[in-house]
């Protein structure tokens, strides 16, 4: 199993922000303490999503954090890092032969049987939920924290929550073995992302496994 902290894993979200601004955000999160960092870039054009993996690749790797490219295997390959894919994205088992065996992939998994899968296709870690509603254009389904303390104690990778999650409503997840929470919009809602990513990380600490 490869070696990444995922306590605090910030999924982006550029929508409304000019580049500068959005790229001080990611920094100031990575400053902050996140430990990985996901690109989620739904509709730009494939020219566009490149060239900004580039800039915050660039960001993460001066501070030692893995980079995450959300759906697009072609974006990852290009800029060298790894991938998370969903239920319509393409299969793990054929990501994993097209990316090698040192490449980070994730999935996300909202029942048991797709975790399971997931896990002996190949995927890393999965990324489970939504636990609350979220404000973010993604399509989701509420997950149940006793769905997702099944599906921790289903596999043998780790599981991240995610979904609305943020430091003042982490307590619903006090007694269950993830091994990280992700987070949108309260990092990149915030004018101060540098503090909030520390207070995040601080109080994920207290839960995680």
């Amino acid at each position: 199993m490869k070696k990444v902290d995922y306590t605090l894993y910030f999924i982006t979200n550029s929508d409304g922000y000019d580049e500068e601004t959005f790229l001080n955000k990611v920094k100031g999160a990575c400053l902050g303490g996140a430990t990985i960092v996901q690109l989620r870039e739904k509709n730009k054009s494939t020219l566009e999503y490149y060239e900004l993996a580039l800039k915050v690749k660039n960001i993460t790797d001066a501070y030692n954090i893995p980079l995450i490219i959300d759906d697009r295997i072609d974006i990852a390959m290009a800029v060298g890092c790894g991938v998370h894919l969903g239920n319509e994205d393409m299969p793990i088992s054929q990501a994993r032969k097209i990316m090698g065996e040192d490449c980070i992939i994730g999935a996300t998994a909202k029942t048991v049987e797709v975790a399971k899968k997931a896990e002996a296709d190949g995927a890393d870690y999965l990324g489970c939920g939504a636990i609350y509603p979220t404000k973010t254009h993604v399509k989701t389904k509420i997950t149940s924290v006793e769905t997702l303390n099944d599906i921790c104690a289903a596999v043998n990778i780790p599981v991240c929550a995610i979904g609305g999650l943020n430091k003042d409503n982490l307590s619903v997840l006090e007694k269950s073995p993830i091994q990280g929470v992700c987070v949108v919009s309260a990092i990149m809602d915030a004018d101060d992302t540098k503090k909030v990513a520390e207070e995040l990380k601080k109080s994920i600490q207290k839960i995680v496994a």
